[in-house]
């Protein structure tokens, strides 16, 4: 049994004069909290120790902020954001939370290197309130939020075109903005799981495994396809300055990329129900680094590996594992290969040959069961053959080499020598 929290947020439109004031003094507050942070940062020398052969390395040493967080610091910082406030107490508590959080996410940042030793500025206009100055009325489908004391402004989601999507959901913070306002819908189910899908993320396709189905692949060359297609036009269109032009094929991506994500993550989970989807932790900024040949990079820029899991994670349960050796490692004896050669795995030591990408997938399904304290125990003959799986833009007839139309629907799976006898295909 697992709990799978859902959020979605939708935005309803407003025009109140005094939101704009509200947002314009926020945003100046909450500079200033941040400037007071920061001034008072206690920097302390890190050494770090890293293992290499058996020995213990310490590298040069390097200063680490540690921010301010004592009960005397926030006490002086609301009391000095407090002087000449015009609107109520609790919005300068909104304030300082608010800096908090702006000045964490620097630091776990700075300490990745992908944030410089500068000081944050705000400069997205917007107000974050407090559940203590908003009351929710689910009958009436409305929200009163406080400026000041005896001084609201009142938004209602009745009548709107998600009301029934959001029936029954709880009303979290919501965020102010100039000409909307943005309300975060909570609630949360039980998902009894029954199947754990284990997921290897490549640049044509999601290679998955589960005892249950066998192999999954679902394809994505009709997305990379699509991206090709547009990153020429948009490469013709800047190299003659027309720039109204490139922005209507950037708008155009970027709806049918969303638009293929959200069918694929839907299909998957209806596909696949009660199921528990384990994908690898990938960190795309060193995918597309300098330290990468240009086509690799353009490559992994092309292939939204966190989208798709961040859409999956709103219909299922998502867990993420480590991506080392996947594609390396055996999963029957547990021999590292050294060195990646081919498209087929085959070990040294018990002989297994098979395809590297199933490989990865059924390590990565491995590790996850691993990991939950469960140990390396299925039976081979459950293991069945491939099953193709795939969301076409355009088309009536579904086939197995292109993409199909609609949801995700089983086909007939695909014969491959790659197969060892250790996983036998069976007919799906």
């Amino acid at each position: 049994m697992r709990t799978l929290e859902q959020v979605r947020m939708y935005s309803v439109p407003i025009s109140d004069p005094r939101v704009s004031e509200l947002i314009t003094w926020y945003q100046r507050t909450l500079q200033r909290a941040i400037d007071v942070i920061w001034d008072n940062i206690e920097w302390k020398y890190r050494f770090p120790k890293v293992e290499k052969g058996g020995q213990v390395i310490v590298p040069s040493k390097f200063k680490v902020p540690y921010l301010p967080k004592d009960r005397s610091f926030k006490r002086r910082l609301r009391d000095y954001l407090l002087q000449d406030r015009p609107y109520a107490a609790h919005w300068v508590d909104a304030v300082i939370r608010t800096a908090y959080s702006v000045m964490e996410s620097w630091r776990k940042r700075y300490l990745k290197g992908k944030a410089r030793k500068v000081k944050p500025r705000v400069k997205r206009r917007f107000a974050r309130c407090k559940a203590t100055l908003m009351k929710v009325d689910y009958d009436e489908k409305s929200i009163r939020i406080t400026l000041r004391p005896g001084e609201y402004v009142e938004v209602s989601w009745n009548g709107r075109w998600f009301a029934r999507r959001v029936e029954g959901w709880r009303v979290g913070e919501v965020i102010l903005k100039d000409d909307r306002i943005l309300i975060p819908f909570e609630t949360a189910k039980v998902v009894d799981v029954k199947d754990v899908i284990g997921w290897d993320s490549n640049e044509l396709s999601l290679d998955g495994f589960s005892p249950r189905v066998g192999f999954i692949k679902v394809d994505l060359r009709p997305l990379q396809s699509m991206k090709i297609v547009y990153e020429r036009k948009k490469r013709i269109a800047q190299s003659k300055g027309l720039r109204y032009v490139y922005e209507k094929y950037n708008v155009r991506e970027r709806n049918r990329e969303k638009d293929f994500i959200n069918k694929l993550a839907s299909g998957l989970t209806k596909l696949f129900p009660n199921s528990v989807h384990v994908f690898e932790d990938l960190e795309k900024e060193n995918l597309v680094s300098r330290r990468e040949p240009k086509g690799r990079r353009k490559r992994n820029a092309r292939t939204p590996w966190e989208l798709i899991q961040g859409k999956a994670s709103e219909r299922a349960v998502i867990e993420r594992v480590s991506p080392k050796n996947t594609s390396r490692t055996c999963p029957r004896c547990g021999y590292v290969v050294k060195t990646r050669v081919g498209r087929v795995f085959r070990c040294p030591r018990c002989g297994l040959e098979l395809d590297r990408q199933k490989v990865a997938a059924v390590n990565i399904y491995l590790r996850y069961l691993r990991m939950r304290g469960f140990p390396h125990s299925y039976d081979p003959e459950r293991v069945k053959g491939e099953l193709w799986v795939g969301v076409a833009l355009r088309g009536r007839s579904p086939v197995i080499w292109a993409p199909m139309k609609g949801a995700l629907r089983a086909v007939k799976p695909r014969e491959e020598g790659l197969i060892s006898s250790y996983i036998k295909p069976n007919e799906a």
